[in-house]
């Protein structure tokens, strides 16, 4: 299958290229030329195979001219190397658990298929990957890419804006991954990266990529746990499926889209986010205007404009389907607290800040009885243990890959909100 640019239809590549290169001309996100269909007889035979081959069959459909099945079978078996677990909160609400990977964060899907797909079809070139994270996507790149041979990682940060345990699981590193805290918003971090790929200078001397969800790699990963959601359920379930999504960079609810594009029965999705609701006030008034990011308790969702974006409203033209489908929701730090208390209080579940207010998203438009409904869950709660445990007078255990870490160094750098400074950071230690 071929890839196009969504700000330039000309510009057409195929899978290996669209990984390698990231970003398209013009800052253009790629995009699938068709979404492949899944009749209902298929998708529930499909639903039966095991998580690891049914997400290499959902995945060839849109690279199997570039790497074999078996090949494919292969990179994937080291990737998703770990369990996702369906939780009943309710009758008929459950959490599909996705930060049981190395990092406790469900970007370890995308980001680890990504890594394995570079490793494959790179031919001993040096690749520089550029990332901005908000939170968890730092870790899940550090740990993916980690040691891989040619591959250089950097990856930026707003500084003070993330967690302990999310800063040192992937500042303390060091070898082939360099983590670089802005003076800034995570939204000033992604425009270093965005500028980077602009500059000429930067495009001549270097091969960038990036292994944020701008990349079709990352993306197309993630549909397969969607499919896992209705492997997992009760077949009588299957046709009043809502799906809340935590919503940032909005990768995570792009990929449900596509999946529901394929032929998966998804009822409705919900684009559950924090206090930057660029998106919840455009579904309502139609006016794209981002404000200023506010710093939230679910900072890896502070993002006021989601670079995914794009994509969706790509989606939305080609099916036909009117953006009044999707609903989103805005949920404040104090409600956001409210559904961590109840979720422990009433049903004994214990939650983080950005599942949480997928949860309280979803409790709100469950309408009646016959719905199932499933918020994402997308991170690991000892993630923000000291913050969970005052909230809740409860002390949580941290699992080992977390503890190991907390006592190891931070080895990044401060630099301020400067793409000069920056440049000059990486001609003067990469040339």
């Amino acid at each position: 299958m071929k890839f196009y640019n969504i700000n330039n239809h000309n510009e057409i590549i195929n899978f290996e290229k669209a990984l390698k290169i990231g970003l398209g001309k013009n800052q253009g996100l790629f995009f699938p030329i068709f979404i492949p269909k899944i009749n209902l007889k298929n998708i529930n035979k499909i639903l039966d195979m095991d998580f690891i081959n049914r997400s290499s069959y959902i995945i060839s459909l849109f690279i199997k001219n570039e790497i074999s099945l078996e090949n494919l079978t292969k990179n994937i078996s080291k990737a998703f190397n770990f369990p996702l677990k369906l939780i009943n909160i309710t009758n008929n609400i459950s959490c599909l658990e996705l930060f049981h990977g190395p990092t406790l964060s469900f970007k370890d899907f995308g980001v680890r298929f990504m890594s394995q797909m570079l490793h494959y079809f790179n031919k001993q070139e040096k690749i520089i990957i550029l990332t901005a994270t908000s939170g968890d996507t730092g870790a899940a790149v550090a740990h993916a890419f980690y040691n891989i041979d040619n591959i250089e990682v950097i990856i930026l940060y707003p500084k003070n804006k993330i967690s302990v345990l999310q800063e040192k699981l992937f500042c303390t590193l060091g070898k082939n991954i360099k983590t670089i805290s802005i003076e800034g918003d995570f939204d000033d971090c992604q425009k270093l990266v965005k500028q980077s790929f602009e500059d000429m200078t930067l495009r001549k001397n270097f091969i960038l990529n990036s292994a944020n969800s701008i990349n079709i790699s990352r993306l197309i990963a993630q549909i397969c746990y969607y499919f896992e959601v209705f492997a997992q359920i009760l077949p009588d379930n299957r046709n009043n499926v809502i799906i809340s999504v935590p919503s940032g960079n909005f990768g995570n609810l792009t990929a449900g889209l596509i999946a529901k594009s394929m032929g998966l029965p998804i009822k409705k999705f919900i684009a559950a986010t924090n206090s930057n609701d660029t998106v919840p006030r455009y579904l309502k008034n139609g006016i794209w205007d981002p404000q200023k990011t506010i710093a939230t308790l679910s900072n890896s969702m502070d993002v006021s404009c989601p670079n995914n974006w794009p994509r969706i409203i790509e989606l939305f033209q080609i099916n036909n389907w009117n953006l009044n489908q999707l609903f989103s929701q805005s949920t404040s730090d104090y409600l956001t607290e409210q559904s961590i208390l109840k979720l422990y209080n009433k049903y004994k579940y214990i939650t983080e800040p950005h599942s949480a207010i997928a949860y309280h998203a979803l409790e709100s438009k469950i309408t009646n009885k016959k719905e199932f409904g499933i918020f994402l869950g997308t991170a690991h709660p000892a993630k923000f243990q000291k913050y969970i445990n005052e909230v809740l007078n409860i002390t949580i255990n941290v699992p080992k890959k977390l503890t190991y870490y907390i006592k190891k160094e931070n080895l990044s750098y401060n630099f301020p909100n400067n793409f000069s400074y920056f440049k000059s950071f990486l001609i003067n230690n990469y040339i």
